[in-house]
């Protein structure tokens, strides 16, 4: 009753503030009309060809002011709670929204046209217009107090590139310059454009940088364009360089001395350090903080060598992905080589400010999950920084928690506890009998991670579950955007204790559940592929890929002997075979300011064979939830059609499959300051591949009409990246149901989801 109550009055709220957005004309002065939009049109004759119309459109359209007041689905809040406040008596709530969301009105008596239109022909001469006709009109909407600016825009034919050449009053620097002339993306017939000038200098310079031009500034390089020696719109474009250019600007610089201060402490620098050369390089420390052979791989600057920013930055995050150090300072000092002509000389000097040796965090969590357990959660983790001198970490992890099941049901009261204990240590280098070339990892230099976990899971009335799980394994990062792990072992170890009588029913009465939790031992390999475009936040369509593949029972096979049931055990213990690969794929794109539609595909399939009927519950998918289909509770959907004889919260044992389909998608878009809003939709169910004794769970042809299918709105609070996000999501196809009641409208009962993130 109370969901129901705020549904509507969140819809009489909404409904009056659309009310009033459309009312805000009464507040228009008589003399005024608020602007409505400013339309750009482009005319091309048809015999001018001129590319990227779309782009410079949309140039131009950045440059015309004012910007008439944003609107929401059609309306305008922040104009309408600015007249509330600035013209009505306001309440303190009124006053609140507008110091949020509150805009003055923009009206027509503010708009330039003149002004406007030499703006737009001063960014059509830099784009290669010249001799643009702009006209501008007027339409004017009394009735709703409006009015549209129109700018119509007569394109010229543009000028364009003849020759690109070197001007040889540069004779100096003439052959330096005519190497990066010719390897310039601007190319004969290209339009003359003042930006595209300003990306040749800072590409050249960033080039010059690169062969050991320390002290070149991209500011020292002018064009000059010459449009005499045609008279169809040609023209020839010069580089040359400015006057009294310093001279040491004009000349290379090489590496002449690498000094690296592995424990860099502020206020120290009095402390007589000694001196250990190690590879060329000079480790310069009080005492040895950080051995020299394991932080040389790090350092990629070597003396000899030009000068090379992005050899800089390359080794300024190498050094900094050690875990070891809180700042990384590279330093370079001009040396005075007044001798050499042609050549001058750095000293690259590399402080390193460490992190404390040992830390202890402490977490405190509340936690909620989807089907309705509620409780707290602590952990500590313990901290042993550079523990060998050589930057390895070791992280050592308490961690208890007590939920309770708080809904109303019959399964009310029932709780669950944990307590978990694990390690890790972490190795900034490749652990391996076999010897890696390091030029392999040159963009960043494999970890490897040993840990080892033990948990106890113990559910009030069901059973306890005594884990230990162990890996050894690499993660490493091949580029900005892609990063590999892999685990060549990976054990686990699951033992069920104190099943209760009722546990055991529930066992018994599903052959499929019974033996997924028979599978005790599982011994294998994982490794999981992630390229993440959704860093590069400056373009319009970004992906992001996951892949993984789990393989269990090969390598322990050959050691594996067989027992009278005719399963294979190792060291008396039956183990799980299975091959399992998921990939999980996503592309948004970006349609504006903070707004974007977000989509996801997961496809994920694992196939028991050999000891194994059916994988094991832990490697088993399911449906439904705050990261999936929200529409439907965690573990609530499927496999396939399957609907569970009783309701009660313990069903969900029985919903889960070894292949899972999933479809979503999001419409992301601001409300005010930290709040955003989302329109969403999501689809998707898990099967299994072989008959299992659940009706309708196996997958078939028809999987489509069996896919659970939900939409939502939802409320997300995102402060610089952390996100607390609410979704009400409600269910449009249920597969559950009868094939002609699947299509259901039930959005007065919406499902609520309270999560941590992005779903995705």
């Amino acid at each position: 009753m109370i969901k129901n109550t705020y549904i509507k009055i969140g819809l009489l709220s909404f409904f009056s503030m659309m009310v009033y957005s459309c009312a805000v004309k009464k507040y228009v002065p008589d003399d005024e009309l608020l602007l409505e939009s400013n339309n750009l049109e482009l005319m091309v004759d048809s015999a001018v060809v001129v590319k990227d119309v779309d782009l410079l459109k949309i140039e131009l359209q950045k440059t015309v002011s004012p910007k008439p007041n944003s609107k929401f689905l059609g309306l305008r809040p922040g104009l309408h709670y600015y007249y509330k406040v600035n013209v009505d008596s306001a309440g303190f709530i009124n006053k609140f929204i507008n110091k949020k969301i509150g805009e003055k009105p923009v009206y027509l008596s503010q708009v330039e046209e003149e002004s406007t239109k030499d703006l737009l022909r001063n960014r059509l001469e830099n784009r290669g217009f010249f001799f643009s006709n702009i006209a501008s009109e007027v339409e004017r909407n009394e009735d709703a107090k409006e009015a549209t600016v129109n700018y119509k825009i007569k394109l010229p034919k543009p000028y364009t590139m003849e020759t690109y050449q070197v001007d040889r009053d540069s004779i100096p620097f003439y052959d330096v310059l005519e190497q990066e002339v010719q390897n310039s993306p601007i190319k004969k017939g290209s339009r003359f454009d003042l930006s595209a000038m300003k990306l040749e200098r800072e590409r050249i310079d960033r080039n010059f940088k690169e062969k050991g031009y320390y002290n070149f500034n991209s500011g020292f390089l002018i064009f000059q364009a010459d449009t005499n020696q045609y008279d169809n719109r040609r023209f020839d474009l010069f580089l040359k360089l400015k006057q009294d250019v310093p001279s040491k600007s004009v000349k290379p610089y090489k590496i002449n001395k690498v000094n690296i201060y592995p424990h860099n402490v502020v206020g120290a620098d009095s402390i007589i350090k000694d001196t250990t050369r190690y590879a060329e390089k000079n480790f310069i420390q009080d005492q040895e903080f950080f051995r020299a052979d394991r932080l040389d791989p790090f350092v990629l600057i070597e003396e000899g060598d030009l000068y090379s920013p992005t050899t800089s930055k390359a080794t300024s995050r190498r050094l900094g992905s050690i875990g070891a150090y809180k700042f990384v300072n590279i330093e370079y000092k001009e040396l005075d080589s007044l001798q050499n002509d042609s050549l001058n000389f750095l000293e690259a000097n590399i402080y390193l400010s460490p992190l404390n040796k040992r830390a202890l965090r402490a977490e405190l969590q509340g936690v909620t999950k989807s089907n309705d357990f509620a409780g707290p959660s602590l952990a500590l983790t313990f901290s042993n920084r550079n523990l060998f001198k050589g930057g390895e970490t070791l992280n050592i992890t308490a961690k208890t928690s007590y939920e309770v099941q708080i809904a109303k049901s019959s399964q009310a009261g029932l709780t669950s506890t944990e307590f978990e204990l694990g390690a890790d240590l972490i190795f900034p280098r490749v652990l391996t009998p076999i010897k890696i070339n390091d030029d392999f990892f040159e963009y960043s230099i494999p970890k490897t991670i040993v840990s080892a976990n033990v948990n106890l899971l113990t559910r009030s009335k069901l059973y306890s579950l005594l884990t230990f799980s162990g890996s050894f394994g690499y993660v490493w990062q091949a580029n900005k955007f892609v990063t590999h792990e892999f685990n060549p072992i990976s054990i686990n170890y699951v033992n069920p204790l104190n099943k209760s009588k009722e546990f055991d029913e529930i066992l018994m009465s599903n052959r499929f559940l019974s033996n997924s939790f028979d599978q005790q031992f599982i011994s294998g390999l994982t490794y999981s592929f992630t390229y993440n475009g959704m860093i590069e936040q400056n373009k319009r369509h970004l992906f992001f890929v996951n892949s993984t593949v789990d393989i269990a029972g090969n390598s322990i096979s050959f050691l594996g002997k067989e027992n009278d049931m005719g399963k294979k055990e190792f060291l008396g213990l039956e183990y799980a075979q299975y091959a399992k690969a998921d990939v999980d794929f996503r592309y948004h794109f970006i349609t504006g300011k903070e707004q974007r539609i977000a989509t996801r595909i997961f496809a994920g399939i694992g196939l028991p064979y050999g000891n194994s009927d059916v994988l094991p519950f832990s490697k088993q998918y399911f449906s439904g939830g705050a990261y999936s289909v929200r529409a439907f509770r965690t573990r609530s959907l499927g496999p396939g059609t399957y609907t569970p004889e009783s309701t009660n919260d313990r069903s969900f044992f029985d919903r889960s499959g070894n292949l899972r389909l999933e479809a979503n998608v999001e419409y992301r878009f601001p409300i005010f300051g930290y709040v955003k809003g989302a329109l969403f939709a999501d689809a998707g169910n898990v099967w299994n591949t072989t008959n299992n004794g659940l009706e309708g769970g196996k997958f078939s042809g028809n999987f489509l009409n069996e896919l659970g299918i939900g939409a939502g709105a939802g409320i997300r609070v995102d402060v610089q990246g952390f996100v607390i996000r609410f979704d009400l999501a409600a269910p449009l196809h249920d597969p559950s149901l009868p094939v002609e009641d699947r299509w259901v409208n039930d959005f007065a009962n919406p499902v609520f989801n309270f999560a941590i993130g992005y779903p995705f």
